[in-house]
């Protein structure tokens, strides 16, 4: 077996920074800010891969799913924020946008069963009678260990809809350019007949998004056209156009009896599984081939089991990238919902220059997963995957839109409407 307990011990202890509830505040963001805490999943009730989206006043719930890895529970309450457009903090008051407790206990909680890694599985499933959002918009939920708001471990962000306007649209392939071979136009109209609007360029202003992806979305799109209850984007900008990406890596953890594909080797050692995946080959030149993939997510599952909430377990996964030379300029990354779409030294590549190759170890909890690898250039924000991965306009995604609306004199931005886009035609709600 292989000398991993280097990349074990950074993987568990070499978090990011955890900034207090005053510096995030600027910004709000997803983040996990306890080593402790594991597998943060936030969807819609009944979907578990749904974007966490939901109708104001309609019964709609969400849930969030976390694991603390303890023998022993904690006690966790959560909270929310309003939050405009750009995700900083509204300047409204909870008592407008909260009805009932401003702050409430998550009493949902069960210990892990039979698992190599004990834990304790939480499940909270919102908006509830003692406290509900009461205006659309972006919203944060916040979770934190009691009696210490100031200081969250948790942070998720969801949005609220009031379904006040419309989304029609479709994704096609770039006109010929530089983009017309590796990315995807995102075009589409927004109706308002409802609304009161004066100057619709201004007041209506959509995010798109790549996969759920909050890190690349694309803000300030101008509308190629404005009428007097409609908006329509994309037909004659560049500024709609992502990059196709490639379908996404995967793996199939659920047993630990039986290797499936990509897996090369499943050890068991200091009581603890390891699971050695088959070394990632470089896509960057390949042509395309469609692969049925869930878009970057996961979901949990177990084969040898009942429930798999309780009854997955945690296994150290190890990934590896042959290189015949380190990569300068930059950081080399596992992306994915596996790494909550953050970068940081948890999912960072390390190379080994005696091996010829990247290596980075998770801990993961049983289940499927999909990933793909990012290099980020020193001193540049997150973009596409290119180099690894490739670009393809074939590429199947999905496209969260999502229309924001402030009308004059208004302290806080609406989410008025909300919809995805498959890249192969299909809209859904």
């Amino acid at each position: 077996m292989r000398n991993w307990k280097l990349l074990i011990t950074c993987s568990l202890l070499s978090m990011p920074g955890k900034p207090d509830c005053q510096a995030a505040a600027d910004r709000w963001r997803d983040q996990v800010l306890d080593e402790k805490i594991r597998t943060v999943l936030l969807y819609r009730e009944g979907w578990n891969l749904s974007y966490p989206v939901i109708r104001l006043n309609s019964g709609d719930r969400l849930v969030l799913d976390f694991d603390l890895l303890s023998d022993s529970p904690e006690t966790y309450y959560y909270s929310f924020i309003h939050c405009d457009r750009d995700w900083n903090e509204s300047p409204v008051f909870p008592t407008d946008y909260i009805d009932g407790l401003q702050e409430d206990q998550i009493e949902d909680y069960k210990q892990s069963f039979n698992t190599t890694v004990s834990y304790y599985h939480y499940r909270l499933a919102f908006p509830g009678e003692r406290m509900k959002p009461r205006i659309a918009g972006n919203y944060i939920l916040k979770v934190y260990i009691t009696g210490n708001p100031d200081k969250p471990v948790i942070t998720k962000r969801f949005m609220i809809t009031d379904e006040s306007a419309g989304i029609s649209g479709n994704v096609t392939r770039p006109l010929a350019g530089e983009s017309y071979n590796t990315g995807q136009q995102v075009n589409f109209t927004v109706s308002f007949p409802g609304l009161k609007v004066s100057d619709a360029g201004k007041e209506i202003r959509p995010v798109v998004l790549q996969n759920g992806k909050w890190y690349d979305a694309k803000y300030d799109l101008k509308p190629d056209l404005v009428n007097s209850n409609e908006l329509r984007f994309g037909t004659l900008s560049q500024d709609n156009i992502f990059p196709g990406g490639n379908e996404y890596r995967y793996f199939d953890i659920r047993s630990i009896h039986y290797q499936t594909e990509y897996i090369r080797k499943i050890d068991f050692s200091e009581n603890r599984y390891h699971v050695f995946l088959t070394p990632s080959e470089n896509r960057e030149f390949k042509p395309y081939f469609f692969d049925r993939d869930l878009n970057g997510n996961y979901y949990v599952a177990v084969k040898e089991g009942k429930t798999m909430e309780t009854d997955a377990d945690y296994l150290y996964v190890y990934f590896t990238v042959p290189s015949a030379n380190k990569l300068e300029g930059g950081e080399l990354y596992v992306s994915g919902a596996l790494a909550n779409w953050e970068f940081n030294n948890t999912n960072r590549m390390i190379y080994d220059q005696s091996k010829g190759e990247y290596q980075c170890s998770m801990l993961l909890k049983q289940g499927w997963y999909n990933f793909e690898y990012i290099f980020i250039k020193d001193d540049e924000e997150p973009g596409g995957p290119s180099a690894f991965e490739g670009n393809h306009f074939e590429t199947e995604n999905d496209y969260l839109i999502l229309i924001y609306y402030r009308k004059p004199g208004d302290r806080y931005d609406s989410v008025v409407a909300a919809s995805v886009i498959k890249s192969t035609g299909q809209q859904v709600k």
